[in-house]
């Protein structure tokens, strides 16, 4: 049976990232955090509603790639550990 619930959920998700990557390529310091962090917050919120386990699992490793990257944060340690 397909899992529309999982789809939206996906889509919600793959749009914070994508608001992340933007807000990082265009050099938005603040935006790119304040994104980061709302993506964070609603990826839990989703757990606890019921996101699927590996769908969950996927977004996380994502979150957490993010969060290394955020751990130093800085404009020049940030834009230029690519």
């Amino acid at each position: 049976m397909f899992d529309f619930f999982n789809l939206k959920e996906k889509a919600i998700l793959n749009e914070k990232v994508g608001e992340i990557e933007m807000n990082i390529s265009n050099n938005y310091k603040d935006l790119a955090r304040d994104a980061f962090d709302e993506f964070g917050t609603v990826l839990e919120q989703m757990k606890e509603n019921g996101l699927n386990g590996k769908v969950y699992n996927k977004y996380k490793k994502i979150y957490d790639e993010y969060a290394e990257k955020f751990a130093d944060y800085s404009h020049r340690g940030f834009y230029h550990s690519k």
